[in-house]
């Protein structure tokens, strides 16, 4: 999904939106044909709604600093860091009743 997000910031800028929105959509679809099996088969193993969308959020942010650094060229900066701690916060209190 990251590259579906972002990638057309870099990778798509001349075109038009619509282009950008279409390509991304298809890329996303991939990744839903993934995820929505997933989050049934998480669910039906057990695991709350809570600590599937917070395994989503860890998950995207572990591809999105990387990607953030090596594909769009941004700074690494302690905001991820902070961020990271935070969620690692969120999945402590949503797994630790569990």
């Amino acid at each position: 999904m990251t590259f579906a997000w972002y990638g057309h910031l870099k990778y798509m800028e001349q075109r038009p939106w619509i282009i950008a929105a279409l390509v991304s959509w298809g890329i996303a679809l991939f990744e839903y044909l993934l995820q929505v099996p997933g989050n049934r088969i998480g669910y039906e193993g057990g695991m709350s709604l809570s600590q599937l969308k917070i395994m989503q959020e860890v998950i995207t942010l572990c591809v999105f600093v990387p990607f953030a650094f090596v594909v769009m060229k941004q700074s690494l900066k302690l905001d991820f860091l902070w961020a990271s701690l935070c969620m690692v916060g969120a999945v402590y209190f949503v797994f630790r009743s569990a």
